[in-house]
């Protein structure tokens, strides 16, 4: 009987248009507007690329052009080199096809920048610093020619007092918050085939629940059969979702995949109870309750920062018990986790409150409709 009635419920649930237009196709077309405003602001206002210069050096000046081949062929080169001259390069500079333009005059640089921005200040920095090696090179040279290649060595090795340490794995791009918000959003729609659970086993908002009552069925067990079977819905357009981001959209979720994947489930079902237990309130039809469902949840999603990128750390400085408490933002937190720190425990902590609220919101709900009487059907 069980199974019977959880086939039947995943049929039924297939034919809520809710279901189809905002739980699965909205999110799909919002995320593909979010890669499309946000997709490339990241990589052109944050990620360092290799600077184009132009370079006027002499063909003897072996020293300064042996230094920027390195530079090259590094993996990720600081400059890309073209040598030309003086009347070209100022062309190129003019032209903005160039950054800069360094100068090779007796064995020194000098450099001429178009602005004074970030790129600017790099070649300028590498300008006098080449400019200080070759001074200590040269006095080495008229002082002690036998410590030049020692000399050398010291000053092109790479120096660093500190140990860089990688804190992240995932993606570090602060507009990702956007996608994992939008994800939090989409489970929490849930809510709208959980409330759905309501209105189909209640007698007096539909024709389906009052045939259901009148069924020698348990009331607990339809309720369960459809508590599962909107879950098991649920967690289909979550991985549907992950997976559209992820291999169509190219949204960078770190090398964790299968937990951004259970975490979105877990997420999905929290929307669902969620749903079921705003439904089992008060006598309301079923479009005030779902108004009700849906205020709730964009406010959630709005403190949580899908409409404002640093919503969730005003609320921390502001509120932050709130950030504690707020699905969207416990949801959105679990994704964020998994893209910066090699440590679980946070994430398994915010997993913990997600399935704590999941079977609070369960319970309050099937406490709520299964005491409901009627007196005639």
């Amino acid at each position: 009987m069980f199974l019977h009635n959880l086939k039947y419920e995943i049929k039924a649930g297939l034919r809520v248009k809710e279901f189809l237009i905002w739980v699965l196709i909205f999110p799909i077309a919002l995320s593909t507007v979010f890669k499309i405003a946000f997709g490339s602001v990241y990589k052109n206002s944050e990620v360092f690329i290799t600077i184009p210069t132009a370079v006027i050096a002499p063909e003897s000046d072996t020293s300064l052009r042996q230094v920027l081949d390195g530079i090259e062929k590094a993996d990720s080169p600081l400059m890309k080199i073209t040598y030309t001259d003086k009347e070209s390069a100022e062309k190129m500079l003019e032209d903005g096809d160039v950054e800069g333009i360094i100068f090779s005059e007796n064995g020194k640089l000098r450099i001429t920048v178009a602005g004074l921005g970030m790129n600017e200040t790099i070649l300028k920095s590498f300008c006098d610093q080449y400019n200080a090696n070759m001074t200590v090179i040269n006095e080495t040279a008229a002082s002690d020619p036998t410590k030049i290649q020692a000399v050398a060595e010291k000053l092109t090795a790479d120096v660093s007092a500190c140990e860089q340490i990688k804190l992240a794995k995932g993606n570090t791009d602060p507009y990702a918050d956007y996608f994992y918000n939008l994800i939090a959003m989409t489970a929490l729609y849930g809510a709208l085939t959980g409330l759905h659970i309501v209105v189909e086993n209640q007698a007096n908002m539909s024709p389906i629940g009052a045939r259901k009552n009148c069924s020698p069925t348990k009331k607990s067990i339809s309720l369960l059969a459809s508590l599962i079977a909107r879950s098991l819905m649920q967690s289909v357009v979550m991985v549907i979702l992950v997976c559209y981001m992820r291999f169509v959209l190219g949204i960078n979720f770190g090398s964790r995949l299968p937990l951004v994947f259970l975490a979105a489930i877990m997420g999905g079902i929290l929307g669902v109870c969620f749903g079921f237990m705003v439904g089992s309130f008060g006598t309301s039809s079923r479009d005030v309750k779902q108004s009700r469902a849906l205020s709730v949840i964009m406010i959630c999603c709005f403190l949580s920062g899908l409409m404002i990128g640093n919503m969730k750390i005003i609320i921390e400085k502001a509120a932050p018990w709130f950030n504690r408490i707020n699905p969207a933002a416990i949801i959105s937190d679990s994704f964020h986790i998994l893209s910066t720190y090699d440590d679980l425990g946070r994430y398994a902590a915010k997993l913990a409150v997600i399935a704590l609220m999941s079977v609070v919101c369960a319970v309050i709900g099937f406490m709520s409709t299964r005491r409901r009487r009627y007196a005639s059907l």
